[in-house]
């Protein structure tokens, strides 16, 4: 398993209300209780169906979303439109009894072949349902690239922002790739992507833990 954007201070505002700090413990361990993650839908030209999975870690402190095909491409005779490559994720989560959770980190990884001149971007968004906000990050590699790639943000745990008790609420997530050939040659091809050769690349979503106000 590979993967995962770390949220950064940016994005605190997605994740549903603030809790009021007279009605909640300080941050704990996960519950005892497995927690059970379900793909509501997923939509997107880099997600093809069949080809995005979900995985909840053994000690619930996060998620995996393993992609199987997600490649964007420019130049060499590339298709057009395969510049950009992007995957919608609701995700259903259900939280043990008496708890909730929010988001506390993300690092995403893939590969990239970028000529000199092309520019490869990365960008993630996220929100609750029903939330009217949302917030991104995008992270930019420029060529010569010819390597692995990984982007990380984090948020401080002062700064959470957690998923209100008692809603269910689904999690949503928005991911892109894109390709621009800027100055390079476009007889030559540029990609990035989100698999590799060998296996899947993950993308993993550290999770924290908070019990709930009891009624």
């Amino acid at each position: 398993m590979a993967g995962a954007l770390l949220l950064s201070g940016a994005l605190v505002a997605l994740f549903g209300s603030t809790l009021p700090a007279q009605d909640t413990t300080s941050i704990q361990d996960p519950p005892p209780d497995k927690i059970v993650i379900e793909v509501a839908t997923v939509n997107g030209s880099g997600c093809p169906l069949g080809t995005a999975a979900v995985a909840v870690s053994e000690d619930n402190t996060a998620f995996t979303v393993t992609y199987s095909d997600y490649l964007a491409k420019a130049g060499g005779g590339a298709d057009p439109t395969a510049f950009r490559r992007n995957c919608q994720l609701s995700l259903i989560v259900h939280v043990p009894s008496g708890f909730t959770y929010a988001i506390a980190s993300a690092d995403y990884r893939g590969y990239a072949s970028l000529q000199p001149g092309a520019k490869g971007t990365e960008k993630a968004s996220y929100y609750f349902q029903g939330s009217p906000q949302t917030a991104s990050i995008s992270h930019e590699f420029k060529g010569v690239y010819n390597d692995n790639w990984q982007a990380t943000d984090t948020t401080d745990w002062a700064q959470l922002v957690w998923a209100p008790c008692g809603v269910k609420r689904n999690f949503n997530i928005n991911t892109e790739l894109r390709v621009d050939l800027g100055t390079s040659d476009p007889a030559k091809s540029s990609f990035m992507t989100m698999d590799s050769t060998d296996g899947d690349i993950s993308t993993i979503y550290h999770m924290a833990w908070k019990e709930c106000p009891r009624a």
